[in-house]
């Protein structure tokens, strides 16, 4: 494994998303050291400022400074991808396996779940459910890591499939091993590569997802900041103040792209079966 990750280093997709996520994230742990005013502070003289020495991506429409918000705007969105894909992960990971070992009615059970969860829209589906709770940030990691869980769950299975007649496995089962200790101790860990991989892809959408619900007004609410609701304060002004909509979305931007960057540099490296076909 050491070796692979020298390998994914030196692919030119996976370093370009690493330093890119590197630096955001880096970014976003130093926010109350590097930011310059508190990010809810309010000041009427500072109205719509453009970007300048004093306020390097100007202030929003309540004098606030919007490279402070977007340094602590980075922490939410970040947190909120990570968290959210951390529950999806777990869940398909759990039913996954479940599935792909045991097959028969629970894997017909499992599967007609997904088939029933993948037919209706995600994001429609979260905002039924959020329009029934308090918008808060902890309700939206929990949603979205409940309502997108299905394509791990889908990728596990499969793995667990094509390992069931793998020599370890056979041998595992004719010592006598119990089910919990095939399942995570010999499987689960020669199935790490595809859910690593759509970890690493799923933080990218959850990202998108939490901006958009902010963007909504159904996602992380005022003071706090992130960078859907930057983004909605953006939309009142934007005929003449485009700092507000432009440095929200080239965050939201780059960090799509380099999470979808690392992930298919991981893919590249981590997957004999790609490297193959290619």
């Amino acid at each position: 494994m050491p070796n692979k990750w020298r390998q994914a280093l030196r692919n030119p997709l996976a370093l370009s998303g690493f330093i890119i996520i590197f630096g955001i994230l880096l970014l976003a742990i130093l926010a109350p050291f590097i930011a310059p005013y508190d990010p809810n502070a309010i000041d009427v003289k500072a109205i719509l400022l453009g970007p300048s020495l004093q306020h390097p991506m100007g202030t929003d429409g309540l004098g606030r400074d919007v490279f402070s918000r977007m340094l602590f705007g980075a922490r939410i969105s970040l947190l909120v991808g990570i968290v959210a894909v951390g529950i999806a992960t777990s869940i398909g990971i759990v039913l996954g396996a479940i599935s792909g070992y045991y097959r028969g009615w629970v894997d017909v059970v499992i599967m007609r779940l997904v088939d029933v969860m993948l037919s209706i829209p995600t994001f429609f589906l979260i905002l039924a459910v959020i329009a029934f709770l308090t918008p808060s940030i902890w309700n939206i990691m929990i949603v979205i890591g409940l309502t997108s869980w299905m394509g791990v769950t889908r990728l596990v299975r499969a793995e667990f499939l094509s390992l069931r007649g793998r020599e370890f496995v056979m041998a595992s089962e004719t010592l006598g091993a119990r089910d919990f200790r095939m399942i995570f101790i010999h499987m689960l860990p020669n199935s790490l590569t595809p859910i690593m991989v759509s970890f690493v892809l799923g933080v990218a959408s959850a990202v998108l997802v939490e901006s958009g619900l902010s963007f909504l007004g159904l996602g992380v609410q005022a003071p706090q900041a992130s960078w859907g609701n930057i983004l909605t304060d953006g939309k009142e002004y934007i005929q003449f103040a485009w700092w507000l909509s432009l440095f929200p979305g080239v965050a939201i931007l780059l960090t799509v792209l380099g999470y979808n960057l690392l992930g298919e540099g991981l893919r590249d490296v981590l997957d004999p079966r790609t490297n193959n076909t290619r």
